[in-house]
């Protein structure tokens, strides 16, 4: 079961009135999908401290436990995502798990938010046990109340609740240890999208008490809650300062761009001057629409793309727009080089990281970071390999990583940038590794040496030289495949040279 948002209140009517401790969890990065940009339910358990589910506070691009966020806030005790009750910043979030750890995630999936200023509010307490079977809950939330996100009326901005029962644990099938399973039986009743951190809530002493909080759907139909009750010895050791986990060291990932299903980063020559619009590298393979064809280059075509460029921490420091695919191929190397509406001067006025180009080859032994929007891997470079071969295409010079559990790249890695020590410039540029031991297949690239044979060994990484690049562009950030010294494929023959590479 994926650690993604449950679906919103199904079955359930518009609240009456607003609950002082109920809230809306509001981040500007990721922006929800919707208009008044509500994302999860938040419980005010004192003046600066909410609870919502963990994978709600997930949502920070370095899956850290614990950290400062950037542009997240809260409404609580309102009725409308959208107006009244009070507005306060997060300032700092705790997770209890994340996927990775090895105490496991499911029945672990809470968070505590601090407020950078006390609110009104007042709070939810700690439900004292766990609720027995058929105990009567109230459920409440925003979330969808339809699953067409391109349909606003399947947002609501009134807070929507209904009554309904724990129910037994076998009644939901993919429940896990220390989740609470509710909805009616038929699952006419539950949560839904979006209503992720919203509360069930318990009578005790003629008040409302949170025994759990949304974590998921059960494919009965019904809603999985972590027990929050569970939990109350390191939620209170937070809240009381007296149990405080200290900040994840988040790495810097500083100039990743997010392509979305790649990483690019933005680079420039010795020849690039302030005024000239800048240039996004990433690979061959990872341009919009059709890959260029073997043995071929795709030069000087329309493009339409926008990437952030993150900050240290991963959150956007600035958003680019590719308006031109300067240059692509997969053939000799795998690059692509997109020409951007911002210039040089202008993402360093904005703050962006801007990486040299580097104008000399990866050798054997060098270490590499590789930077990626969520975090750096730590490579070496253990060997150059004479052609790298991978569903008919053939790169020359690629860079194979040693084997290591601090250089481990896949899928959405690729066009990430291999830093050198300088952590200034790039050196060389992921592009794939191999899937599953096949021979030269797509997702399995294999290695032909000067003799002609061929090995394949499942697990391996390998990235491409990009010290060939800069003899191919001039002022302007335009690209002269005519150039003396360039060899890029697609390059102008000259006298005692051919173009292209051998396939």
């Amino acid at each position: 079961m994926p650690a993604s948002p449950a679906q919103a209140i199904v079955g359930g009517t518009e609240s009456a009135r607003a609950y002082s401790f109920m809230g809306s969890f509001q981040p500007s990065y990721p922006a929800p999908p919707r208009p008044d940009g509500h994302g999860c339910g938040v419980e005010v358990l004192a003046p600066q401290w909410v609870m919502t589910a963990g994978h709600c506070a997930g949502k920070n691009p370095t899956n850290a436990k614990v950290g400062v966020p950037r542009g997240w806030k809260v409404r609580v005790g309102a009725l409308d995502t959208t107006s009244g009750g009070e507005v306060a910043e997060v300032d700092h979030y705790y997770r209890l798990a994340t996927s990775h750890d090895d105490g496991g995630f499911w029945g672990r999936d809470v968070a505590l938010m601090h407020l950078r200023t006390p609110v009104r509010a007042k709070p939810v307490r700690i439900a004292s046990t766990t609720p027995s079977d058929r105990t009567p809950v109230r459920i409440m939330g925003w979330g969808m109340t339809c699953g067409d996100f391109t349909n606003a009326a399947c947002f609501p901005t009134r807070l929507r609740e209904a009554d309904t029962v724990v129910q037994p644990s076998s009644a939901c099938p993919s429940s896990a240890v220390g989740e609470l399973c509710i909805g009616s039986p038929d699952g006419s009743v539950a949560a839904s999208n979006m209503d992720s951190g919203g509360p069930a809530l318990v009578r005790e002493g003629g008040r409302w008490a949170v025994a759990g909080v949304v974590s998921g759907p059960d494919e009965s139909g019904k809603t999985l809650y972590t027990d929050v009750t569970r939990h109350a010895d390191w939620i209170n050791g937070i809240i009381s300062g007296g149990n405080v986990p200290p900040d994840d060291q988040i790495p810097n990932v500083e100039g990743a761009a997010d392509l979305g299903n790649c990483v690019g980063s933005v680079v420039r020559t010795p020849a690039s001057r302030p005024q000239d619009p800048a240039l996004l590298l990433t690979n061959g393979h990872c341009v919009q629409g059709q890959r260029p064809a073997p043995g071929a280059a795709l030069v000087d075509q329309p493009a339409d793309r926008e990437a952030p460029i993150a900050d240290r921490q991963g959150y956007p420091q600035t958003t680019v727009h590719a308006n031109r695919l300067v240059y692509a191929t997969m053939t000799g190397t795998d690059i692509a080089l997109y020409r951007l509406d911002k210039t040089y001067a202008q993402l360093k006025d904005e703050g962006a990281k801007v990486f040299r180009l580097t104008s000399t080859r990866v050798r054997t032994g060098d270490p590499l970071t590789m930077a990626y929007t969520g975090g750096r891997f730590a490579c070496t470079a253990e060997a150059v390999v004479t052609h790298l071969r991978e569903g008919g295409y053939q790169q020359d010079g690629s860079i194979r990583y040693a084997t290591s559990e601090d250089c481990t790249p896949s899928h959405g890695n690729s066009g990430s940038p291999l830093l050198a020590p300088d952590g200034a410039t790039v050196v060389g540029i992921h592009n794939t590794h191999n899937d599953a031991g096949e021979q030269c297949t797509d997702d399995n690239p294999c290695e032909v040496g000067p003799d002609g044979a061929v090995t394949s060994v499942q697990g391996r990484g390998y990235g491409q030289q990009v010290y060939t690049i800069g003899a191919c562009l001039t002022k302007g950030s335009k690209l002269d495949l005519s150039r003396k010294g360039c060899t890029l494929t697609g390059a102008k023959p000259r006298p005692g040279r051919r173009s292209g590479r051998p396939q």
